[in-house]
């Protein structure tokens, strides 16, 4: 009897828009910093904290939250998520300080992991066959979502005179999903043999093992976590750069930088495709070199707009394009586990996003904007290195594609008690 299917198709645009609205919540206050502070009064290092503040948030969600769509049921955790980052968006609002904006930073990152959510959720759907190219589809999304929110939020910050405007904006945005996403998922993601008889805390203790046991998950992390380090290095640290003599532009234009990067972020989208027809490796290989070019552009001439839209473009594509390749390849495992792998696959990602949004800050605080680069620089160089090692050890299954395995019912290799 052939199995019944977990669900029908996903609707990928519409996974792709509530993936683009939530993700940019992350990303909107970066062309804020600077006005966030001139309005606090206080240091541009300390009004920096706000981009660790929410990688260190979003990583801890994606550690909390996202195992939970294993076995939850997907539209309830949809529904509150959507609400608690909506309620700390409107706090971040209000922030009478610092404080308290980094605290409800670190709220709403925590709260607005969705998109980690969405992507599994549309991989398992979307079935072998296609999981690239919808992957890449739904990353497109959230590419678009991280780059425009940019120009939306320094645009908004400039028609108002106030930075707050975008975080009220960002709230209602991200509550106007709560009308029409949960309705539109399926009630679970596991298959009913699969989703039952383990605990939140099991979920959590299995973790540690899925990074132990399958190679596919290790590769893709920490080639995660390097190149999103990069990509975090440049863009907490653009607008104190637009922001400087002799530029002196005000947020509208560090904003601005989210247009100018969507050809990138259009161009990325072919890397899923790629992804299924070339494999992950090559086309990861390919977005490093990409990303290293950026960074290099960006660093020769730094008071150049031209040179550094140019740089910030080589270097979404490059990003973006890694990030698909990478979940494409995690995604391999198996359904019963595809919340899980991307938790832990994410948590490095943004991990390495955390730790470079920070080193950026600093290094450019004390030493200016080539520094700055260098270290983003060194995160994509460490990212080559990951990738050398891993053609140079392949491992035993890598000449078998994926979707081969999955279709003739060998199980991928999993860590005792998982299924």
């Amino acid at each position: 009897m052939a199995p019944r299917p977990l669900a029908p198709a996903p609707n990928v645009p519409l996974l792709a828009v509530a993936g683009a609205v939530t993700v940019a919540n992350l990303y909107f206050p970066q062309p804020l910093l600077a006005a966030v502070a001139r309005g606090l009064e206080v240091p541009e290092r300390t009004a920096g904290l706000i981009a660790p503040a929410a990688q260190f948030g979003y990583a801890l969600g994606i550690l909390l939250l996202v195992p939970l769509a294993d076995t939850a049921r997907l539209r309830r955790l949809t529904s509150v998520l959507l609400a608690l980052t909506s309620a700390a968006l409107l706090v971040a609002a209000a922030a009478p300080g610092v404080v308290t904006l980094a605290l409800a930073t670190l709220a709403l990152s925590t709260t607005t992991v969705l998109p980690q959510i969405l992507t599994p959720v549309a991989a398992v759907l979307a079935g072998p066959g296609r999981r690239g190219r919808v992957v890449g589809l739904v990353g497109l999304g959230l590419t678009l979502g991280s780059t425009l929110s940019r120009t939306v939020s320094g645009a908004v910050a400039d028609a108002t005179g106030t930075w707050r405007a975008a975080y009220a904006v960002a709230a209602v945005a991200t509550a106007a999903l709560l009308c029409v996403l949960p309705r539109r998922l399926p009630e679970r993601l596991g298959a009913p043999g699969e989703r039952g008889g383990r605990s939140y805390a099991r979920l959590l203790a299995g973790l540690p093992r899925l990074l132990a046991a399958h190679r596919e998950l290790r590769i893709p992390a920490a080639l995660g976590a390097c190149v999103f380090a990069a990509f975090s290095v440049f863009w907490a640290v653009l607008a104190f750069h637009l922001a400087s003599p002799p530029l002196g532009y005000g947020p509208g234009a560090a904003g601005l930088f989210g247009v100018l990067t969507l050809p990138a972020a259009l161009l990325s989208a072919v890397a899923g495709p790629l992804a299924d027809r070339c494999g992950p490796t090559a086309v990861s290989a390919g977005g490093l070199v990409c990303a290293a070019l950026g960074l290099t552009v960006a660093g020769l001439l730094p008071y150049s707009p031209v040179t550094l839209a140019a740089g910030a473009n080589l270097l979404v594509v490059g990003v973006s394009s890694c990030q698909v390749a990478n979940q494409a390849r995690i995604f391999g495992i198996g359904r019963a586990v595809a919340a899980r792998v991307n938790t832990v696959f994410m948590l490095a990602t943004f991990g390495g996003g955390a730790a470079g949004s920070l080193v950026g800050t600093w290094l450019y605080a004390a030493y200016g904007w080539r520094a700055a680069l260098l270290a983003a620089g060194a995160c994509v160089a460490a990212g080559g290195l990951v990738t050398v090692v891993a053609r140079a050890r392949p491992a035993a299954s890598t000449c078998v594609p994926v979707v081969r395995r999955e279709a003739g019912g060998i199980r991928p290799r999993t860590p005792q008690g998982e299924t």
